[in-house]
């Protein structure tokens, strides 16, 4: 779902769930976290993918328990998909994995290059996101 993708390591496995969200669920539950309940067909826009393949992959979140359809709160009929309690646990333990990861492979090096390191990605990620008129959605306190 996103232009570069870095491979998953086992770094932080040992205090992960056994089973790990794949990156297009963890980003599809991070979306509808973020902004509420969305259709396929929205979800496919914020992410510039076809419905298709949104379809199959929120098949899978359906599945699990993570996601649920609800009917449009604002009268549409389109469907919407919302996440469940269990998703919303589910994303928050792989949020904690994915940081855990990031940390120890970032453990040896120096502070001043970490920070570096994530103003260059913060920038590099408002510029694609402003060429494409496709922010993502962040709280206030996120960077």
């Amino acid at each position: 779902m996103e232009a570069h993708t870095a491979p998953q390591t086992n770094l932080g496995a040992e205090s992960c769930t056994p089973t790990r969200l794949d990156r297009s669920g963890y980003l599809l539950l991070s979306r509808l976290d973020a902004e509420g309940a969305m259709s396929i067909g929205q979800l496919a826009d914020a992410f510039q993918l076809d419905v298709s393949t949104v379809n199959r992959q929120t098949g899978a979140l359906l599945r699990a328990g993570l996601v649920e359809r609800i009917a449009d709160p604002d009268g549409g009929l389109a469907r919407k998909l919302r996440i469940t309690p269990r998703g919303a646990d589910r994303m928050a333990a792989e949020r904690t994995c994915r940081q855990t990861d990031l940390s120890r492979l970032l453990e040896s090096w120096p502070s001043e290059e970490v920070a570096r390191l994530e103003d260059v990605l913060t920038r590099f990620n408002r510029e694609v996101e402003r060429q494409e008129g496709r922010a993502w959605p962040r709280g206030t306190g996120d960077v």
